[in-house]
């Protein structure tokens, strides 16, 4: 049977956790099939007609879908589940809202971010902060996944050429209702997506320090900003700028994390980083374990020379 992927978009591009999503679907084997509910989100099918891979798009328009509530998008993958042997959702705060009310629904188990696939029926995700890896088998008659984005490569965006299915679309659950959203504008890479990531912990001080230090540094390098969960419960980052197994998960080309001891769940979201830079002045700290190159060094120090040097 065919494997069915829940693309991420807002109504006309597709998210970059999708893409990496549909190379963890490929892998499950068959052919690979990509549901798109919104509003108005022709350019969105287009963009998913176009991944490499995909070949067949589902289309599901309706003002219930406008801005992905979590009943009427999983009421829609109910709707369509039954002809699929896999479904999968990217591991993001969307695909984690919708994942489990279709799980329940068909009732079948959720295998929650997924790191590997072994066979159709068996997986790997990762268990106490990344420290173990659980091997999970499933015999239920539709698998509903999410996937860790960083496990996965991205399937490339262009070359493929996917036919267009419109599908009925579910009509408004009624349950919720979208009252507004803030949407905070920034110029830096998405965090979860940025090729070079700097972040600080606790020792930053203060919130004016972890701009004062880290945002040079940032900018010189046209790198996103992270924060370890101490720096964010002392208040000096934005809670979305959290890296860790309760914050965000990234893999970025490069990482510098700056005062940050290492705590095991800071650990567990960074430490699949292609190259990890680590300056801090207690030698004993646990991130220069899992550190390609370390500097013990003062941080308000060590910095500012970085950028007087980038």
């Amino acid at each position: 049977m065919a494997v069915l992927v829940i693309a991420e978009h807002d109504n006309a591009q597709i998210k970059g956790a999708t893409l990496h999503t549909v190379s963890a679907a490929a892998a499950c084997g068959g052919e690979v099939h990509m549901l798109v509910a919104g509003q108005h989100a022709i350019e969105a099918v287009r963009a998913a007609s176009q991944i490499a891979g995909v070949a067949k798009v589902i289309h599901a328009d309706g003002p219930q879908f406008a801005h992905g509530l979590a009943e009427n998008v999983a009421a829609q993958v109910v709707a369509v589940a039954g002809n699929y042997s896999h479904v999968l959702f990217p591991a993001t705060t969307g695909g984690k809202n919708v994942a489990p009310r279709v799980a329940a629904k068909l009732d079948v188990a959720q295998i929650s971010e997924i790191t590997r696939v072994n066979s159709p029926d068996t997986f790997e995700r990762a268990v106490y902060a990344g420290n173990a890896i659980a091997t999970v088998q499933s015999a239920d008659r539709v698998k509903v996944l999410t996937v860790r984005a960083t496990a996965f490569g991205p399937a490339p965006a262009s070359g493929g050429s996917a036919s267009v299915e419109v599908a009925s679309p579910v009509p408004d659950s009624g349950k919720s209702q979208f009252v507004g959203q803030e949407i905070a504008r920034n110029d830096r890479p998405e965090l979860t997506a940025a090729k070079i990531v700097v972040s600080g912990g606790r020792a930053m001080g203060s919130s004016d320090k972890f701009d004062e230090v880290l945002r040079p540094l940032a900018d010189k390098l046209g790198a996103a900003i992270g924060a370890s969960r101490a720096a964010v419960d002392a208040g000096y980052a934005a809670n979305d700028l959290q890296v860790g197994q309760t914050g965000k998960i990234v893999a970025p080309r490069l990482y510098i994390a700056c005062g940050i001891s290492g705590a095991i769940q800071h650990l567990a979201g960074m430490k699949d980083s292609k190259v990890i830079v680590a300056i801090n002045k207690d030698p004993e700290a646990p991130i220069f374990s899992v550190a390609d190159y370390g500097l013990e060094a003062d941080l308000f120090t060590a910095v500012p020379e970085l950028v007087r040097a980038t």
